[in-house]
């Protein structure tokens, strides 16, 4: 249980940190991102460079919770849905549709990626280091 919910928490700081690192990229690397901003009043690059962003976001932050509790599946999921919950109150879902739509499977993917059943791909990993040849055998 205590992995389960610093996987969680992990998985939130996480979700933060990336987007939060990315999204000063943005601001830097986009010319009228600054100033679009504040009003959301965002031109077609700029969604997409901020869909582009949460997608990164979300997939950090499922690794980082696979990472900490690999036996552990469902809590990339509950992690995707409070990421969800998190911002369907700020954001009009019409306009995030691909946003929000992705969010959970996302964060359940970079979960995936890292190896859901940690100990089992440890020792899968394991076993074939120990048949690998080594230099001179044949």
């Amino acid at each position: 249980m205590k992995r389960s919910i610093l996987a969680l928490v992990t998985g939130l700081v996480i979700w933060a940190v990336v987007a939060t690192l990315l999204n000063f990229g943005l601001r830097a690397g986009l010319p009228g991102y600054r100033v679009a901003e504040p009003a959301m009043t965002f031109t077609l690059g700029m969604k997409i460079a901020r869909l582009t962003l949460g997608a990164l976001a979300s997939l950090a932050a499922g690794a980082a919770a696979g990472l900490i509790a690999p036996s552990k599946p469902g809590v990339r999921w509950v992690l995707g849905a409070v990421i969800l919950a998190l911002f369907i109150p700020s954001h009009p879902v019409w306009y995030h549709l691909t946003f929000l739509g992705t969010l959970v499977p996302l964060v359940a993917l970079g979960g995936a990626m890292v190896g859901c059943n940690g100990a089992d791909r440890r020792e899968e990993i394991a076993a074939n280091v120990d048949r690998a040849p080594t230099v001179g055998q044949n």
